[in-house]
């Protein structure tokens, strides 16, 4: 038994080094995962929170206000994803000689900048 999970460990170890697999995947460490998990529970409250300024009749300004922080949380989660990415599998696909990821981030940032 202790050999089979040896192997199984073993097995398992290249996909958690990987960064960018087939399939479009990315392993994260966990300090990554949990932030960017700890950002998406809190602007899931925040929208949360809006439902309820609506269900309860609040004022358009209050409400907007509160839009506009929710948009400017997603603005933060998004820069914060995309410096990962770029440190991590972006550089690591151009060590490998893959051009292409350097026009799928141009592409990338293009439609974040609209």
């Amino acid at each position: 038994m202790e050999g089979r999970e040896q192997d199984q460990a073993a097995l398992q170890e290249p996909e958690k080094k990987a960064c960018c697999c087939s399939g479009r995947t990315k392993i994260r460490d966990e300090a990554e995962q949990r932030d960017l998990i700890h950002r998406l529970n809190r602007i899931e409250g925040q929208v949360r929170g809006i439902r309820k300024m609506v269900e309860e009749h609040k004022y358009c300004v209050d409400i907007l206000t509160q839009v506009s922080a929710v948009q400017s949380a997603l603005h933060s989660f998004n820069r914060e994803l995309l410096a990962n990415h770029i440190k991590t599998c972006v550089v690591q696909d151009i060590q490998q000689g893959k051009e292409e990821t350097i026009d799928e981030l141009v592409k990338t940032l293009q439609k974040l900048m609209r």
